[in-house]
């Protein structure tokens, strides 16, 4: 056996020479996390300048802007400064405060592994996560000093969660987004995380053989092949980001709709909380960071389950509960409609929207081809299925994490809990696709393979008008216009008789031309289910040379003077040496 030991001295060496690319890796995560910190000093700053009663000096508004920041990574916040003395927690992160350290971290993984650096794939992720994560556990310390503290339990769980996946998806942009298969730590995580049964079913839908052909021209018995393996998870994907956006997009639409409903309930809450316009102007600013917490809200406001504003009252269509007298007087509460009445009927076509988005997307993928041409197999109706049963999975598990984070406590007691919860929206979302989705699925899917198959019937048709007549020409030149005379004398044969149509149809046969030609008429005259022109080409002569030569061919057997044929029996005997006097045909 073979020592594979590293010795002392090696090992020292390879301490001593680190990986490249490492240093510029760890730079750019800590200046990701630095510029982000900076954004929110500098926001807090501004209202504290601004603030005609500031109740800390600026080491507490450089607190608040450290714990804001990290509030924007999904950690919890614990309030100290109460008038009962307790400690409140602070759970709902602003989404649009989210997208900030997402953005950084997702450059900072790009830039690490740019093409201008020296660093590995795996050394320009671990170097941007350790630098981000080191400045963020020093803002971490620094915040658990000032009023609004995080708690440690979050902070270890969501800071390097989040540090981890934005980067690693920056890294893998940089590289191209590079398809490969799911690497062994992956493996895992999927194998503890779903059941066998379910990712064995989803392994089989995704490589089925049997995929029908456009219009049952194919019923392929093999695999679908590469293409429509590879097409299956990327539709499931596209499909579930749009059923997301649709359900996002229509929470929107109903959240503004609620604010001019309610603009006067919501127009007084800005004097009961602040009159100052500096207080105001602070008061928008937050209404306009928590605008997509509220568009998550409106979402699930319209899917059925509600949203929980306190202990015991749940706003849903459904329920006739409203904000109760303990919560606080905000423009975006205010605007929460009770049960009942048109807007609260009018919001259950978000879900409808959302499945009906989610169908079409499946159905893009599952007739590439319809009448737009496009190349792939159409899917089988199971398998069409089955995407929209796995898109409206995926959809529900993304809008559940969703309205995880929308949602939180805001305080003890009457506060515990605000926003929607988070199971409940996952299950009505997956419910709502499912029974929307499957039916559009399926039957703009058949309306599209039909529609494939009246293009393809069309073009057969147009193919028969535009070569029909010129078959005809071909047919009767073959049949009756053999009897034709060509313009001008023939030199050395005399006028040519009449061919009956027996001689014809025999010469038809027994040449080259007659199989193609009568192929050709039963396309033409029968062309069976579907008109479409044979694919393969036939091997036959070029119709006008053959039916010359057919022509001539039986112009000479009729033109030639049989062996035993006796003398003519006319009256009046020929001159000797002179010619006879060619017998008129008609």
């Amino acid at each position: 056996m073979t020592d594979r030991r590293l010795s002392l001295s090696s090992l020292l060496t390879r301490m001593r020479a680190p990986s490249p690319g490492l240093a510029a890796s760890l730079l750019s995560g800590a200046l990701a996390a630095g510029l982000g910190l900076g954004s929110f000093a500098v926001l807090v700053m501004v209202l504290w300048i601004s603030s005609p009663y500031p109740d800390s000096g600026p080491g507490g508004a450089l607190h608040v802007a450290a714990a804001l920041w990290l509030l924007a990574h999904g950690v919890e916040l614990i309030r100290t400064d109460t008038l009962s003395g307790l400690p409140m927690p602070v759970g709902v992160t602003p989404l649009l405060l989210l997208m900030l350290p997402v953005w950084l971290l997702h450059r900072a993984g790009r830039d690490a592994a740019d093409a201008d650096s020296e660093a590995a794939p795996r050394t320009a992720w671990a170097g941007a996560v350790a630098g981000y994560l080191t400045v963020g556990m020093a803002a971490a310390l620094y915040a658990s000093g000032g009023a609004l503290r995080p708690s440690w339990v979050w902070t270890v769980v969501c800071l390097p969660l989040l540090a981890t996946v934005a980067t690693g998806v920056g890294v893998w942009t940089a590289y191209g987004h590079p398809q490969g298969p799911i690497p062994a730590w992956g493996r895992r995580v999927v194998a503890a995380a779903v059941p066998p049964r379910l990712t064995s079913a989803v392994r089989r839908l995704a490589t089925r053989d049997g995929i029908d052909g456009i219009g049952g021209m194919r019923g392929i018995g093999g695999g679908d092949g590469g293409r429509g393996d590879e097409r299956f998870p990327g539709a499931v994907v596209r499909a579930a980001g749009a059923g997301v956006a649709a359900l996002v997009g229509g929470g929107a639409l109903l959240v503004a709709a609620s604010l001019v409903w309610h603009g006067g309930t919501a127009r007084d809450s800005f004097s009961q909380l602040t009159e100052g316009w500096s207080g105001r102007f602070a008061v928008l600013l937050l209404c306009l960071v928590l605008v997509p917490n509220a568009a998550v809200w409106g979402a699930a406001y319209g899917l059925g389950p509600g949203i929980v504003l306190g202990a015991g009252h749940v706003a849903g269509p459904l329920s006739g509960a409203v904000a109760g007298p303990m919560l606080p007087a905000f423009p975006l509460l205010a605007a929460v409609p009770g049960g009942g009445g048109p807007l609260s009927w009018s919001s259950g076509v978000v879900p409808v929207v959302a499945g009906v988005t989610v169908a079409w997307f499946v159905v893009r993928a599952a007739v590439p081809g319809g009448v737009d041409g496009g190349p792939g197999e159409v899917w089988s109706g199971r398998r069409t299925v089955a995407a929209v049963g796995l898109a409206a999975g995926v959809c529900g598990a993304v809008f559940a994490l969703l309205a995880a984070l929308a949602g939180g406590p805001l305080g003890v007691a009457a506060l515990a809990h605000f926003g929607p919860v988070w199971w409940q929206v996952g299950a009505a979302v997956v419910a709502w696709t499912w029974v929307v989705g499957v039916p559009v699925a399926v039957g703009v899917r058949g309306w599209r393979v039909r529609e494939g198959r009246g293009a393809s019937v069309g073009v057969g048709v147009a193919l028969r008008g535009a070569v029909g007549p010129w078959l005809s020409r071909s047919r009767s030149r073959s049949r009756g216009g053999v009897g034709e005379v060509p313009a001008g004398p023939v030199e050395g044969a005399p006028r040519e008789p009449a061919v009956r149509e027996p001689a014809v149809r025999g010469s038809l046969e027994r040449g080259a031309l007659g199989r193609g030609s009568l192929e050709r008429e039963s396309l033409l005259e029968d062309p069976g289910p579907y008109d479409f022109l044979p694919t393969d080409p036939v091997d036959v002569p070029w119709p006008e040379d053959a039916s010359r030569e057919i022509r001539w061919a039986a112009l000479r057997e009729a033109s030639a003077p049989s062996e035993s044929s006796g003398p003519s029996e006319s009256s009046g005997s020929p001159e000797p040496g002179g010619s006879p006097e060619p017998t008129d045909p008609t």
